[in-house]
């Protein structure tokens, strides 16, 4: 009994559906002009019974709606969905790879191209650096005995000082008694090996020649001698102040030439293998806007910052004027030179897919066809190609992804794994897997 009540169900759902299908085929037949094709799982069939386009005398497979590229028809009439007429898709238009697509269409996409060109290989790279003392062009001041500081000249940072001027004056009663020993040996009129060992006592007490010198014309031991600045700059690392006691070998002070600098740029870690020692260097600084300073990459510290993940790029860089100072932040471009020509495209005409990049060509007889691609540096705005282009060869830089409504590119980009760089012959709109 429960079995003939499925039984008696069952045909009356069937009745009901083939009812509905019925009256769906009824009012379409009524609204469309024509009839819809054959399903794309018989290919073969259409392209037996494939009609011929009088204008243009080619065989026609069916015609559709590229806005509803699922729906087929086999008669040419008006779109029941839009207010156009519907388009032929030709037999042939699979037989070289790639679709065709007409011009008028072309334009509604929006589908612009570019032509792949070569481009001098100077790759540019744009980093922030910062300006920094340069380390070979400072000097110290040091104490050379126990003493004290009874005056002291350059009492601050960044005081400014010439080569030879006074730093600091030092009372160093230690000095005297030596002195007054070598006095003595000459008023004497000592041996002359005597006097000159006292004398060579002097220079290893590491007394200076000039306290020493006016010691012998007052005839009387100087206490107290002034450290000079060893060269022109600027004091840095100051440690003492008047009064302050001093021990020998004790720094007093730094003075850094500012006459040439360092400019540290912060090479994105990524970008390493662009940049070489003796690279060019263009330095512009926000300050001085109109000047272009140029130096070259002296060397590449060999270490990566663990956290903006970059490498230290060092250029050597004349300061005249005093211009830069340490701390600085300034815009850095560097130019590799002598690298051959490379093949390049705008950068929005690369699609990525994922395991692969992918650019849409347009051949010479208006068909368009994905073709893998191997992508290098980006150089601005277009990226290098390193494989899968010829020069001249017309790209798409707009509107690749608007194309997959006219043809089925999804498909023949998936096919790319196993058919090489040129994708296979695109199904039509609506035929896809």
């Amino acid at each position: 009994m429960n079995r003939n009540v499925q039984w008696a169900g069952s045909v009356a759902l069937a009745l009901m559906v083939g009812g509905g299908i019925g009256h769906w085929m009824g009012d379409r037949g009524a609204s469309a002009p024509t009839v819809p094709a054959k399903s794309g799982g018989q290919a073969t069939n259409d392209a037996l019974n494939a009609k011929t386009d009088v204008s243009s005398d080619r065989k026609v497979l069916y015609w559709h709606d590229p806005m509803v590229p699922g729906q087929k028809f086999d008669k040419p009439g008006k779109s029941p969905f839009m207010d156009m007429q519907l388009v032929p898709v030709y037999a042939d238009e699979g037989a070289g790879g790639g679709v065709s697509v007409s011009p008028g269409m072309t334009s509604n996409l929006g589908i612009r191209t570019v032509v792949a060109r070569k481009m001098a290989m100077a790759s540019r790279l744009d980093v922030v650096a910062n300006v920094a003392e340069n380390e070979r062009a400072s000097a110290v001041v040091q104490a050379r005995t126990s003493g004290y500081i009874e005056k002291l000249y350059a009492r601050a940072n960044f005081d400014s000082v010439a080569a030879g001027a006074p730093v600091a004056l030092i009372y160093s009663p230690e000095w005297a008694g030596a002195q007054a020993e070598y006095l003595a040996l000459r008023r004497a009129r000592a041996d002359a090996p005597l006097v000159a060992a006292a004398r060579q006592r002097l220079r290893l007490l590491s007394i200076p020649d000039s306290v020493v010198e006016a010691a012998e014309r007052n005839d009387a031991p100087e206490v107290r001698y002034s450290l000079t600045a060893p060269q022109s700059g600027v004091v840095a690392d100051l440690a003492v102040r008047d009064g302050a006691m001093v021990t020998p070998g004790m720094t007093l002070m730094r003075i850094l030439n500012l006459s040439d600098v360092w400019v540290y740029a912060e090479i994105p870690e990524a970008s390493a293998t662009a940049v070489a020692v003796g690279a060019n260097a263009e330095i512009r600084v926000p300050a001085y806007a109109e000047q272009v300073l140029r130096g070259r990459v002296s060397a590449l510290l060999p270490q990566v910052n663990a956290t903006s993940r970059t490498l230290r790029a060092r250029i050597e860089l004349a300061n005249p004027g005093g211009r830069l100072k340490p701390g600085m932040l300034v815009n850095v471009t560097l130019v590799a030179q002598g690298e051959p020509d490379v093949i390049v495209v705008p950068q929005e005409a690369v699609i990525a897919t994922g395991k692969r990049s992918v650019v849409i060509v347009r051949e010479a007889d208006g068909r368009f066809r994905p073709v893998d691609v191997v992508v290098g540096r980006a150089l601005g705005s277009d990226i290098e190609i390193k494989q899968g282009l010829r020069e001249g060869q017309a790209v798409v830089a707009s509107g690749q992804f608007l194309l997959d409504s006219e043809a089925s590119f999804k498909a023949a980009l998936s096919r790319l794994d196993s058919e090489g760089n040129t994708a296979p012959s695109a199904a039509p709109s609506g035929g896809r897997p």
